[in-house]
C-alpha cells in the first residue's frame, strides 16, 4: 500500500509545490518570533511561547493557504468535505491530477513522527481515509483510492527559537491511531533517487590476437649434412649387399 500512495502523492502534490510551502512556512516561523520578541518586552518566557505558538500558526497557516492557491489547490467548497456534510474550519485546500485529489492541510505536530492534536477539522478530514485504512473487504474488491486527506506537519526546534526543526508529509489513520504514511519533506522531495539505477553490462572481452612469428623460415631449405657423412650411393650399396 505505501508505495502506490507515494507515488500517488507525489503525482497530484508537485515538488514546486512541497519546497515553496517548506520555505514559507520556514520564514513565516522566524517572523512570528521576531514579532513576539519585539512587540511583546517583559513578558514571562512561558507566555511568549504561548503568544509566539498561536502567533506561529496563524502566519504559516494564511501563508499555506497562499501558496497552496498559486500553485491551483482550492479552498473546499463551502468548507465541506467531499461526499460528506461534514464541516470544517481551517484552510483545506484539494489538489486533483488526473481525476486523483488529494486534500492538504497544515497541522502542527508537538515533536517528529508525533500525531497533530485532534480537532473537529482533523476528524472529519480522516474520515475520507477510510478506505485507504487495513480493513476486511467483505465486498472482496477491497481497499478503494478516492481522495485523500493529508497534512503537512510542522515541528517546531524547541533549541533554536523561531526555527522549524522537521517538516512532513503525513496521512493519518481513519481512527486517529497512528499515521498509515509519514516521510519527511526531504525525502519526499528525493522521489526515487534512493533506487539504485542498474548495473551497467558487462563490457566483453575481445579475444586475444595470435602474435604473428616475428621469425620465419626460408623456404626450400637443405638439409645439414655433415662432411664425413658417406655419400648417398654407398649408403644404398651397403643396404642392398
Amino acid at each position: 500500500m505505501i508505495a502506490p500512495l507515494r507515488l500517488r502523492l507525489r503525482r497530484v502534490l508537485p515538488s514546486s509545490l512541497i519546497l515553496d510551502l517548506e520555505d514559507r512556512i520556514k520564514a513565516d516561523a522566524l517572523h512570528a518570533h521576531e514579532v513576539v520578541r519585539d512587540g511583546f518586552d517583559g513578558l514571562t518566557p512561558l507566555r511568549a511561547r504561548a503568544i509566539e505558538g498561536q502567533a506561529r500558526f496563524r502566519v504559516c497557516e494564511q501563508g499555506f493557504e497562499e501558496v497552496c492557491a498559486e500553485h491551483g489547490g482550492h479552498l473546499l467548497e463551502g468548507g465541506v468535505i467531499p461526499k460528506t456534510d461534514l464541516r470544517v474550519h481551517q484552510p483545506f485546500m484539494r489538489f486533483e491530477h488526473e481525476g486523483q485529489g488529494v486534500i492538504l492541510a497544515l497541522a502542527s505536530m508537538p515533536e517528529s513522527g508525533k500525531l497533530p492534536a485532534k480537532n473537529k477539522s482533523r476528524l472529519a478530514g480522516v474520515t475520507v481515509n477510510y478506505e485507504l485504512s487495513l480493513r476486511l473487504a467483505f465486498d472482496g474488491k477491497g481497499p478503494k483510492i478516492s481522495d485523500i486527506f493529508v497534512t503537512l506537519l510542522v515541528a517546531r526546534d524547541r533549541e533554536r527559537a523561531g526555527k522549524i526543526a522537521e517538516i512532513a508529509v503525513g496521512v493519518i489513520e481513519s481512527n486517529y491511531e497512528g499515521f498509515l504514511y509519514y516521510e519527511t519533506v526531504d525525502s519526499f522531495l528525493l522521489g526515487d533517487g534512493d533506487v539504485e539505477p542498474d548495473a551497467p553490462a558487462p563490457t566483453p572481452i575481445a579475444p586475444p590476437t595470435v602474435d604473428q612469428p616475428k621469425v620465419t623460415l626460408k623456404k626450400g631449405v637443405k638439409p645439414f649434412v655433415p662432411p664425413e657423412a658417406p655419400a648417398a650411393k654407398s649408403e644404398e650399396g651397403d643396404a642392398q649387399g
